[in-house]
């Protein structure tokens, strides 16, 4: 079976490696696909978000990156696949995703949603603080990647963040 991990990335933690690990450890490919919304103002450009996806999942061998815009049903069509995998840190996420899985269920009704509950060391954990801890120096070695947090220091150091 074929699933589709979608997210912004930007920029992968070690909250979404979890949740990527355990899919491919249940699934037969994992398609992580970046989010291109150019409403949303995003640090990394979305072929970054990749490479910098692509060099934290190299040994998995059932992974895909990819990228997508529009709407998610129209992409998971698409890539041939009915099943969407989001990630839950805490009951505030799920008021969110119910609503976004329910409008994805009357847009297209062979396509589900499931989620996975994070790891309760990263239930904490996204983008957004990974990024503001970095912008004011803080040590995000505990939340990302060695070539992620190199990214994520010299895009604030460039003056891009």
């Amino acid at each position: 079976m074929v699933v589709i991990y979608p997210g912004s990335f930007d920029p992968v933690t070690y909250g979404h490696i979890d949740i990527i690990n355990r899919c491919a450890k249940k699934f037969d490919k994992v398609i992580v696909s970046v989010l291109n919304n150019s409403s949303k103002k995003n640090m990394f450009t979305v072929d970054e978000r990749m490479d910098l996806l692509k060099k934290v999942l190299e040994n998995y061998d059932n992974v895909e990156i990819d990228s997508f815009n529009g709407l998610l049903v129209d992409y998971a069509k698409k890539k041939n696949c009915s099943l969407i995998v989001r990630g839950l840190r805490a009951v505030s996420d799920f008021e969110y995703e119910m609503q976004m899985a329910l409008v994805n269920k009357k847009l297209a009704k062979d396509i589900e949603t499931i989620y996975m509950v994070a790891q309760g060391e990263y239930s904490y954990l996204s983008s957004s603080i990974v990024k503001e801890v970095a912008t004011f120096g803080g040590d995000i070695s505990c939340f990302v990647p060695k070539v992620v947090e190199k990214a994520l220091r010299e895009k604030i150091k460039g003056g891009q963040g």
